[in-house]
């Protein structure tokens, strides 16, 4: 399975005026971090995991012009705030674009687009297919996807395991039952929001010892804020099996 790292940033504190702060000055394209969303791709299959309000940049920016399946983690604008955009994929492909999300996450989207679910649409509005699972394992495109109930703060979200991959975006706390499902996973990817304690993200010191418990062979860093600073000087900070990942960055799994 290929992995394309579509964005690995947050929106977290992000300052919504024009920013002199070192990431935001930098030269180091390492440190251009749109919204988190990630490319999986197999067989003849490409499926996205969350669709946030820079997904149309992204899928532009890798030249994805082939799209049959969306994950969604959770119902935070910034992770679902592109879906309109998936009405492109509609029009290209001649057909309506599955999106899998959990029962809290398919009521928020049916309310926040409700124009797109409407007896009578307006023509033009995007064409969803929307699936709600629950915490059953399903089958998608010949893969087993295993999704996994972590917290975000106080709400329930959920992470994805593909074979021997796992993905946990904005993640704080996980349970004991979840962390069965995680374990025996080789690439581990995980939200390391900054180094200072956050209410809802793992900071680096939880995300390492969280890594360390998993026994991962790989782990790659994500939703990092710009208050965590430099590619390089984050990079730095990690043990060789950790990995601040950047936007573009692809894997073989």
């Amino acid at each position: 399975m290929k992995v394309t790292f579509l964005g690995t940033g947050t929106s977290s504190g992000v300052p919504l005026i024009a920013c002199k702060c070192l990431v935001c000055t930098s030269s180091d394209w390492r440190d251009k971090r749109l919204r988190c969303a990630v490319l999986l791709e197999w067989s003849d299959k490409k499926v996205v995991i969350d669709v946030g309000t820079d997904f149309r940049q992204q899928m532009l920016r890798e030249s994805v012009t082939q799209l049959d399946a969306v994950l969604i983690t959770h119902s935070h604008f910034d992770h679902i705030g592109g879906l309109d955009e998936l009405r492109a994929f509609n029009f290209s492909q001649g057909k309506d674009m599955p999106v899998y999300a959990d029962a809290l996450a398919s009521n928020m989207i049916t309310n926040m687009f409700a124009y797109a679910f409407a007896e009578n649409k307006y023509p033009g509005t995007p064409n969803l297919l929307l699936n709600t699972f629950d915490k059953e394992p399903f089958e998608l495109f010949g893969k087993t996807i295993t999704p996994i109930e972590v917290l975000h703060g106080k709400m329930p979200i959920t992470s994805f395991r593909i074979d021997d991959f796992t993905y946990i975006t904005d993640g704080k706390t996980v349970s004991e039952e979840s962390k069965e499902k995680i374990k025996g996973t080789k690439i581990l990817v995980i939200n390391a929001v900054r180094e200072e304690p956050h209410y809802s993200h793992f900071n680096l010191e939880e995300a390492l010892a969280f890594i360390d418990e998993m026994k991962v062979e790989k782990a790659y860093l994500i939703h990092i804020s710009h208050r965590f600073g430099r590619h390089t000087d984050i990079q730095k900070k990690l043990p060789a099996h950790v990995i601040a990942a950047y936007d573009g960055l692809q894997l073989e799994v």
